[in-house]
């Protein structure tokens, strides 16, 4: 079975999302018969390259909140990281455009690293002091994850490279009628939309292997917390379903 998991680097609720569903999986008893695929999904895809901000800024201006009202914002998504055991920084982390990213993991994929490539860019931009939209921070999170260091920097310093790769999960996603994430498609048959708690992703990596011969794709469960194409993210209280 595989499951594809929609999501960018710059949404908090794919980082939370990414650990409640690992959570789910690994009391799966077909776990080890479970493919998982990270797609590539820009929540602003229009802002240019180094175009960088501040987060407590960005949600500032964007819900029309003053700066500490930002910060409860950001307050409540840390308590939710913490409670699944993840580190998170609600100070001095910054935003920015993520499509270089998405293209190293594409490389990554390409060289059976995705998942550690994602993992280390997750950490770096949530709870430790690197930014990940500076390419030397980038590239140094790619040789981390077991990529080779010449290979990471000629795809940095070629803006096609696996720029169509990118595109295609974008657009793929469009047609699925994912406007934000994370989005989680089990085996094409099943879509789960949102970080939601680790129960929901063990019972529906359950339904979807007893029934693998429904051929449309069927929301399971409640809608989850996510972040959309605006940027905007959900920010549900502490201890709320996310």
């Amino acid at each position: 079975m595989r499951v594809e998991i929609w999501s960018d680097i710059a949404c908090p609720w794919c980082y939370i999302g990414k650990a409640r569903f690992e959570k789910g999986l690994a009391g799966f008893a077909h776990r080890d018969e479970v493919e998982v695929v990270h797609r590539s999904f820009e929540l602003d895809p229009g802002r240019a390259k180094g175009d960088t901000e501040q987060v407590i800024d960005m949600l500032a201006q964007k819900y029309g909140r003053t700066p500490e009202e930002a910060r409860g914002m950001e307050a409540n998504v840390a308590a939710n990281a913490q409670a699944e055991g993840l580190g998170y920084r609600t100070e001095g982390r910054d935003t920015g455009n993520t499509f270089d990213i998405h293209r190293l993991l594409h490389l990554a994929k390409a060289r059976g690293r995705q998942d550690e490539l994602l993992s280390l860019a997750y950490r770096a931009n949530f709870a430790e002091e690197r930014s990940v939209f500076d390419d030397t921070v980038l590239a140094g999170l790619a040789v981390e994850a077991g990529l080779d260091a010449d290979e990471v920097r000629a795809v940095l310093a070629d803006p096609e490279a696996y720029a169509d790769d990118v595109r295609a999960d974008e657009r793929e996603a469009a047609e699925l009628g994912a406007n934000a994430v994370p989005f989680f498609v089990l085996d094409r048959r099943y879509g789960i939309s949102g970080g939601q708690p680790s129960e929901v992703f063990a019972r529906a990596l359950e339904q979807a292997w007893k029934d693998r011969e429904v051929s449309a794709l069927i929301p399971l469960g409640e809608d989850g917390a996510v972040c959309d194409t605006d940027g905007a993210c959900e920010v549900p209280a502490r201890g709320a379903q996310a």
